[in-house]
């Protein structure tokens, strides 16, 4: 193994599929890199890979053992972690501890919970050594050909870094998708909501596949073309890019399509919920976002739900339909609903930024989106504007722009929900982004009896639209 002391500019530890690529990607550009991994067998991997000729790639270096691993690095050292969020990450910080010095530089790649991200930034201060938490979005492809990349930590920190993250980084245009986001975990706060509003996107295009399928009927091939031709319009973006190519992939196995052998059950890593119970401690609704979470879990009883469909009856099949008038409802839906979702996320991060002292730049924020990441669509650069016309704004649906285009869709929003109700088939995102617009939009809510009922029972009080203060009523005559 190659273990030439202090050689390298920057380490990563982890050569799974991601810390692998990310290293190569550095390489490519131009950076000596040393990768780290227990398994030897990876170690061995990456020199092998590193042997083969690419242009003007830098040295690469590897080693399995830590010691060995951080002696390979130019003080003061970079290190990168990319490992499983959790204890994984806290065993590596241990593993390398020991071997680091007051001046050092640790990097967490992962997608670690905010709050860990800063307990381990203390308790690594406290030994002099600088963390970053960074969100790196984009899977294995993007990790090889350009990621979008969400720090946050220290500024100096980020500035000892940024030369290579900018060099790795996917671009649009000149600009690079990457950006100092703020202090603190803001870095891995950001890639939480990217994920969540990932989550919300993902249940919403499901929900619109649900609909021609068992709604209208159609074929695996239909549906590749319809998601197709919808790339080319409003809601264009990779998560719909790479749905119209599933449905042109063929099992080896069964012969069949592949998208037809998978089971319905859904796994998470937990990013999606984490967003939507810390939503719920900021007192920020995102019901899109907890409906993509509640449906995965729902997903996962499906033994429980076999069972049902053979207990529970649904309506009757709805006569035909006119799937040339359908069809630009559902797509109009779906993208008046990916406007809510986005919104949804923004407005999270808007008040976390506050909370946490984040001082969050949602123009920048949805800048390095456009281009890397999962959720990437054409619509962020909408977004971009909006934010950047006004950097206050409370909520995208009041960005005039936005709204009209949620507006104008709205009513094929609602009968796109009252189709999915009417025949049985679940769009519990859908309805959410429905409700989260109305809801939003009205002057006047009816939780002033919900308010008038905590009074009856519990003493709450209320307070009152034609006086101030804090009121209270004997509302029974018992």
């Amino acid at each position: 193994m190659n273990t030439t002391a202090q050689t390298y500019r920057l380490g990563m530890v982890g050569l799974g599929v991601m810390g692998r690529n990310l290293l190569l990607n550095m390489a490519d550009h131009g950076f000596a890199v040393a990768g780290y991994d227990k398994d030897r067998g990876r170690v061995t991997a990456l020199l092998q890979e590193a042997g083969t000729p690419a242009g003007q790639r830098a040295a690469i270096g590897g080693a399995a053992a830590p010691e060995q691993f951080i002696a390979m690095l130019r003080p003061p050292r970079a290190v990168m972690i990319l490992v499983p969020a959790g204890p994984v990450v806290d065993a590596v910080i241990g593993d390398l501890l020991p071997h680091l010095s007051p001046g050092d530089l640790l990097i967490d790649g992962g997608n670690s919970f905010f709050k860990d991200t800063d307990l381990r930034a203390k308790m690594l201060a406290d030994r002099g050594i600088a963390f970053l938490g960074v969100g790196v979005s984009g899977g294995e492809a993007g990790a090889r050909r350009g990621p979008s990349i969400m720090p946050g930590g220290p500024r100096d920190a980020y500035d000892r870094i940024h030369p290579v993250f900018e060099a790795i980084a996917a671009r649009v245009g000149d600009e690079p998708c990457v950006a100092y986001l703020g202090p603190g975990s803001a870095g891995h706060y950001v890639k939480m909501v990217h994920n969540a509003i990932e989550y919300g996107l993902m249940q919403l295009i499901a929900e619109t596949y649900d609909l021609m399928k068992r709604g209208l009927g159609l074929s695996d091939d239909d549906l590749h073309a319809i998601y197709d031709a919808w790339n080319q319009t409003e809601p264009a973006g990779y998560l719909l890019e790479i749905t119209a190519e599933i449905f042109l992939k063929i099992d080896d196995r069964t012969g069949k399509r592949l998208v037809d052998v998978i089971l319905d059950a859904a796994k998470q890593k937990g990013t999606g919920m984490w967003a939507s119970q810390n939503a719920m401690d900021l007192h920020i609704p995102v019901p899109t976002i907890d409906a993509a979470v509640e449906m995965r879990d729902l997903s996962g009883l499906e033994e429980e739900r076999r069972a049902a469909s053979r207990i529970l009856r649904g309506p009757e099949p709805a006569p035909p339909v006119d799937r040339e008038m359908v069809l630009p409802q559902i797509r109009n839906a779906l993208y008046a609903g990916m406007i809510v979702t986005y919104a949804q996320g923004l407005a999270l991060l808007r008040v976390a930024s506050r909370t946490y002292g984040y001082d969050l730049d949602l123009e920048a924020v949805a800048r390095i989106w456009r281009g890397g990441c999962i959720i990437r669509a054409a619509l962020l650069e909408r977004i971009r504007d909006a934010y950047r016309a006004r950097p206050d704004l409370p909520n995208l649906l009041v960005d005039p722009g936005l709204a009209g285009d949620v507006t104008a869709r709205a009513p094929h929003l609602r009968a796109v929900v009252c189709r999915g109700a009417a025949a049985g088939i679940p769009v519990p995102g859908l309805a959410a982004a429905l409700a989260y617009l109305d809801g939003y939009r009205s002057a006047w809510l009816p939780t002033n009896l919900i308010q008038a009922q905590r009074d009856y029972f519990g003493a709450h009080t209320y307070e009152r639209v034609d006086a101030k203060g804090v009121f209270h009523t004997e509302w029974s005559h018992d």
